[in-house]
């Protein structure tokens, strides 16, 4: 997901999109760790919740190889599995999963309007923004060539690296 700072909130030199939009309960923006325990519980609360993945399903964690500071994982656990357990866990208690991305938000006044990749209008009681985070890296050569031997973004996240 693009971080929301960069959505065109209240502007006119983009237009919504047209016809009848979606009445939702409540919206989450955003489908890493974050997103889905919002989505848990919001199923659990039967507040019906609909979440947008956005550009990366499963959020930055998916690029991770080894989970070691998750409660429930006693032996560890990839990035991936992570997020495919935890959205098992959200769509059995009724979340709806979707692709897309928000794309313009109008935050002024309630129901919250949200646009979908510039065609599908949503009004949402609720809207959870959960984007997370991205990784800030230099732009050398040398970073991409090793990340994930070496070079690290987060300390949380890579710190095995340094056992």
């Amino acid at each position: 997901f693009k971080s929301l700072d960069n959505l065109e909130e209240n502007t006119e030199n983009k237009e919504w999109p047209t016809g009848d939009a979606e009445k939702v309960k409540c919206l989450i923006v955003g489908s890493g760790p974050a997103g889905y325990t919002a989505a848990i519980y919001a199923a659990r609360a039967n507040l019906s919740p609909v979440m947008y993945e956005g550009m990366q399903p499963g959020g930055q964690l998916t690029t991770t190889t080894e989970v070691d500071n998750f409660p429930g994982y006693p032996s560890g656990v990839t990035g991936p599995e992570m997020m495919e357990d935890l959205k098992k866990q959200a769509t059995r208690f009724g979340t709806d999963v979707r692709w897309g991305m928000a794309t313009k938000v109008d935050l002024s006044k309630r129901p919250f309007k949200v646009a979908i990749d510039d065609k599908t209008l949503l009004e949402a009681e609720t809207l959870i923004i959960a984007t997370g985070a991205t990784a800030k890296y230099l732009g050398l050569e040398s970073e991409e060539k090793y990340k994930g031997g070496g070079v690290s973004a987060c300390a949380t996240c890579d710190g095995f690296f340094y056992k």
